[in-house]
C-alpha cells in the first residue's frame, strides 16, 4: 500500500470530505483518514430524521459536494454516492496518534501501527468525540445522555433537554413529537441558534409543545423511587430553586477541543483559556508550517462553512488564488473606509489595533463584521446622547471620540482612541446611556457599530471578549457612578479588587450584622434595602442599576445595619474595602460625596422607620415590576374619579384600541398599578421575537413595530400581562376621534378592521409631542408615569 502523499486529510466529516473531493478534482495525491468505522460519523449520530440546515443563508456555497437543507438521511445518502462517484481515497478505523516531521516531510502514526508520510496535512477533525458533560452531581447517571441517536426511541416520556444551541433545539423539537419536553436554557434567550431553529423552537414554545426554563442553571440530578419518572432534576431559576421529575436528561453542551493532541503536534493556541481555538492565519494554516485546520476546530462548526473551507484550503495548498466565500459581502461593507485596498488588510487592521478582537480567529472576525456596520461620523457629530435608550456596541477603528461622563462638569471629557470601545454600559445594564459621545474633530473617525445580539453572541462564545468588556465596564461604572472626578489611573487598585457577582431574585447580598468590609455597585437589575423593626421586616429603600450600597458599614467600621436583597435577577460589582478606603484617603472630594450620600441615606432611613407603611408600599411596587421597570403608569385612587378618560385617550391615540386597562391590576393603600407596560430595562417581550419586531426607541419606549407576525411569543414572555393580541384598526379620521373624545358631540368615528391579530401594548405615546395621552387627559392629576428612580418620592 502506498504510504506517501502530497496531502493527508484527517477527519471524514463535511470539511474533510469537501477537501478530499477538491483534491480528487485537481488530481492531487491524497489520503482521507477517519477514526470511526464510517465517514460522516457525526452526521450518522444526528437524530434520525433531523433536518440539516444550510446556514448561514447569506453565505454562498463553494464546494464540489452538493448541499441544500434536507434531512440527515438525504444528505448522508447523497454524500456517500459522491464518495463512490469521485472514488475518494478513504481509509476508516485509523486513529492518528502522533505526527512528527516538518513541511514537506510529515510522518503520521496510527493506533494500528501504520505509518503515512505527507508533504502537508489538513486537520478536519470534529469535536463530537470529546463531548462536554454536566459538571454536577448526578451528571453521569445512566439516564443522563449527551447524544440523541434516535428521538423515536422514546415515547410518552418527560425529557429534560439542557442547552440552547442548535443541537439542543433540534433534539428538543424531535423529541417533542411524542414526549413532554422541557428545555433548560441558562441564558435569557436562544442567542446561539441559527434563524430557522430559533423560529422553530419559539413556535413550539408558543404552541406549548415545549416548556422552557430561561436563565436557569442545573444544580443536581438524583434517582427517585418512582418508576414512571425515575429522575429528580434540581435547577435554580430566577424565581428560586425548582425540582423537575423526569424520565431522562439529554444534555447538549458542545464539545471540548482535542487540545492535548494538538499541542503534541506542536500547534499553538491563541491563549491558555480552556475554550481557546488554535492559532491559524487567513489561509487556515496553523503555527506549524504545512498543517492546516478547518471545520469545527477553526471556530465555527456550521456545515456550509466547513464545506467552503475544505474547498478553499486545498485551492490554497495548490497555489491557486482564491478568496473566501464572504469576500464580496465584506468588501461592500468596507467601502465606507477612506482608504480600502483589501478585505484581508481591513481584517488585519481590526485585529492589530483592537485588543478586544485580537484573539479572534479570522473566521470569527469575518462573521462578526458581517453582522456589524462601519460608520464614518462627521467631526463633532453625536453618536448617542446621555439618557438615550439605544444598546448597540461601538469600536473605534480610526480617529477618536469624546465622552462627557459628568453632567455637572461638561468640560470633563474622556477621549477614546483607535482600538477602544464604548456602549457596553447600556448593553449590560439595560438602562439609559450614561454619557454623551461625539466624534472627534481631528482624523476622520471610523466606528464599527455592532447590534446587541452579535456582541452578546461573541461575549458568550469567547471568554477573552467577555473578560475584557467586564473589566472596562467595571472601570467606567466606578468612574460614572462613584468617582467621576478621579482619573482612571488612580482607580487601578479599586478596579483590580473588583469582583462580579450574580444574584437571583430573592438572594441576599448581605444581612444585618454582617461585617461591613466592602461596597457594591449595582451593574444590572435592582435591590431592596430592608431592616427588622418591631419584629417586622421593613423596606427602607429600592436601588436600581447605577447605584452603590454598603458605604455605611465601611465608613464606620461597623456591622451592616440593614439587609440588602435582590429584587430581580441582578449583577453587582464588589469593591474591596481596603482599596476603596485608600481611594477615599487620597480624594477629599470623593470622601465628601460618599459621606453626603451616607447622611442622605440616614435621613431617608429615619423617615422610612417612622412610616412603616411607606416601606410596605415600596415592597408592593417592587413586586409589581418596578424593580426592573424604566417607566410605569400609576394611579392615585384618592384622586381618581373613574371617568376612564385615560383609557379613552389611549384608544384615541392608538387606532381605537386602548393599550391600558384602568380597572385591572392590584392596589395597595391608594396606589393602583393598572395593566400597562413597565418598559423593563431588559424587556421580557423582546426575548426571542422571531421577526425582531420589538425594539427600544431612543427615548426608552419599548415598541412593537409593524413587522409583528402575530405569533404571541411576547405575550407569553411578559410576566405582567400587559400585551394583548388584537385586530389592528385604521381610523378614517384621526382628528374626528379627538373631537369625539374631548367634546362628545360628533358621532364616534368609524374604523376599518384588519382581521390579522397583532401584538399591541403601551408605547408611551412616543409619537405625540405632549407625552402620554393617559396622563395629559386625566382631569384630576391622578394618573402619572414614573421611572424606577422616581417612585421613592411617592412614599417618602
Amino acid at each position: 500500500m502506498n504510504n506517501r502523499y502530497t496531502l493527508i486529510i484527517i477527519g471524514a466529516g463535511p470539511a474533510g470530505l469537501s477537501a478530499a473531493s477538491r483534491a480528487a478534482e485537481n488530481g492531487v495525491s491524497y489520503l482521507l483518514l477517519e477514526a470511526a468505522s464510517q465517514p460522516l460519523n457525526t452526521l450518522f449520530h444526528y437524530p434520525k430524521g433531523k433536518q440539516v440546515m444550510d446556514e448561514p443563508a447569506i453565505l454562498p456555497l463553494r464546494a464540489d459536494l452538493p448541499f441544500i437543507a434536507s434531512s440527515r438521511e438525504e444528505i448522508i445518502a447523497s454524500w456517500l454516492r459522491q464518495i463512490k462517484i469521485r472514488k475518494i481515497n478513504l481509509l476508516c478505523n485509523q486513529t492518528v496518534v502522533s505526527i512528527t516531521g516538518k513541511l514537506g516531510d510529515f510522518q503520521l502514526n496510527t493506533q494500528d501501527g501504520l505509518q503515512f508520510f505527507a508533504e502537508k496535512i489538513i486537520f478536519a477533525l470534529g469535536t463530537q468525540g470529546n463531548l462536554r458533560h454536566l459538571p454536577i452531581r448526578g451528571g453521569q447517571l445512566p439516564l443522563v445522555d449527551y447524544q440523541l441517536p434516535d428521538a423515536k426511541a422514546y415515547q410518552n416520556e418527560t425529557i429534560v433537554v439542557v442547552g440552547a444551541g442548535d443541537s439542543a433545539i433540534e433534539d428538543a423539537l424531535a423529541l417533542a413529537e411524542q414526549n413532554q419536553v422541557i428545555i433548560i436554557n441558562r441564558r435569557e434567550e436562544f442567542n446561539r441558534a441559527n434563524p430557522s431553529n430559533l423560529a422553530a423552537v419559539l413556535q413550539a414554545i408558543e404552541n406549548e409543545e415545549i416548556e422552557c426554563y430561561y436563565s436557569t442553571t442545573a444544580e443536581k440530578i438524583q434517582n427517585t423511587p418512582e418508576a414512571d419518572k425515575p429522575l429528580l432534576f434540581q435547577v435554580k431559576t430566577p424565581a428560586g430553586p425548582a425540582n423537575i421529575t423526569c424520565n431522562r436528561v439529554i444534555a447538549r453542551l458542545g464539545a471540548v477541543l482535542p487540545r492535548h493532541f494538538l499541542h503534541a503536534c506542536g500547534i499553538q493556541f491563541r491563549s491558555l483559556e480552556a475554550n481557546a481555538l488554535p492559532a491559524i492565519n487567513e489561509h487556515y494554516e496553523s503555527s506549524v508550517a504545512g498543517i492546516y485546520i478547518i471545520g469545527a476546530l477553526s471556530g465555527y462548526p456550521l456545515i456550509k462553512q466547513a464545506l467552503n473551507q475544505g474547498y478553499e484550503v486545498v485551492e490554497h495548498v495548490l497555489g491557486h488564488p482564491i478568496k473566501p466565500a464572504d469576500e464580496s459581502l465584506l468588501r461592500e461593507k468596507f467601502n465606507v473606509l477612506p482608504v480600502f485596498h483589501s478585505v484581508t488588510g481591513v481584517l488585519r487592521l481590526v485585529k492589530s489595533v483592537t485588543p478586544l478582537f485580537a484573539r479572534l480567529t479570522l473566521l470569527q472576525l469575518r462573521e462578526f463584521l458581517l453582522d456589524s456596520q462601519l460608520l464614518s461620523p462627521a467631526p463633532d457629530e453625536v453618536i448617542f446622547e446621555r439618557d438615550d435608550y439605544s444598546n448597540t456596541f461601538f469600536t473605534v477603528l480610526a480617529g477618536e471620540v469624546h465622552m462627557s461622563i459628568n453632567p455637572d462638569q461638561p468640560r470633563q471629557i474622556v477621549t477614546l482612541r483607535q482600538g477602544q470601545f464604548f456602549g457596553e454600559m447600556s448593553l449590560i445594564s439595560g438602562r439609559r446611556r450614561s454619557t454623551t459621545v461625539y466624534a472627534g474633530a481631528g482624523e476622520q473617525c471610523i466606528l464599527i457599530e455592532t447590534p446587541r445580539y452579535a456582541i452578546l453572541k461573541l461575549i458568550h462564545s469567547v471568554s477573552h471578549v467577555r473578560e475584557t468588556i467586564d473589566r472596562v465596564f467595571m472601570l467606567r461604572a466606578i468612574q460614572t457612578h462613584i468617582a467621576p472626578e478621579i482619573p482612571a489611573s488612580d482607580l487601578a487598585a479599586v478596579v483590580q479588587s473588583a469582583q462580579l457577582q450574580h444574584l437571583s431574585a430573592g438572594d441576599t447580598l448581605f444581612a444585618e450584622g454582617d461585617a461591613g468590609d466592602c461596597i457594591y455597585l449595582i451593574r444590572s437589575g435592582s435591590v431592596k434595602v430592608l431592616r427588622h423593626i418591631g419584629g417586622n421586616e421593613i423596606t427602607l429603600a429600592y436601588l436600581p442599576a447605577g447605584h452603590y450600597i454598603g458605604e455605611v458599614g465601611l465608613l464606620n467600621d461597623m456591622p451592616r445595619e440593614s439587609t440588602v436583597r435582590a429584587a430581580v435577577t441582578c449583577e453587582v460589582i464588589r469593591l474591596e474595602g481596603d482599596a476603596f478606603k485608600a481611594l477615599l484617603s487620597r480624594s477629599q472630594t470623593l470622601r465628601h460625596q460618599v459621606e453626603a450620600k451616607y447622611q442622605r441615606a440616614l435621613a431617608q432611613n429615619a423617615t422610612m422607620e417612622s412610616r412603616p407603611q411607606a416601606g410596605n408600599i415600596i415592597a408592593f411596587l417592587v413586586s409589581q415590576g418596578l424593580g426592573e421597570a424604566t417607566d410605569v403608569l400609576l394611579i392615585d385612587e384618592a384622586l381618581c374619579i373613574q371617568c376612564n378618560q385615560c383609557e379613552a385617550a389611549c384608544a384615541a391615540s392608538h387606532q381605537g384600541a386602548s393599550r391600558l386597562d384602568r380597572e385591572a391590576g392590584p392596589t395597595f393603600a391608594s396606589i393602583h398599578v393598572p395593566t400597562s407596560c413597565r418598559h423593563c430595562e431588559h424587556p421580557h417581550c423582546m426575548k426571542d421575537c422571531p421577526p425582531d419586531a420589538i425594539y427600544r426607541s431612543k427615548n426608552g419606549e419599548v415598541v412593537i413595530s409593524n413587522s409583528c407576525i402575530g405569533c404571541g411569543r411576547c405575550q407569553d414572555n411578559c410576566p405582567y400581562g400587559v400585551i394583548q393580541m388584537a385586530q389592528t384598526q385604521t381610523q378614517k379620521n384621526t382628528q374626528a376621534w379627538w373631537w369625539w373624545l374631548l367634546f362628545g358631540y360628533h358621532r364616534k368615528p368609524a374604523l376599518v378592521e384588519n382581521p390579522e391579530l397583532k401584538a399591541v401594548k403601551c408605547d408611551m405615546c412616543k409619537d405625540l409631542a405632549g407625552g402620554p395621552a393617559c396622563v395629559r387627559t386625566c382631569p384630576t392629576g391622578a394618573a402619572l408615569r414614573v421611572s424606577s428612580e422616581e417612585f421613592m418620592s411617592l412614599v417618602i
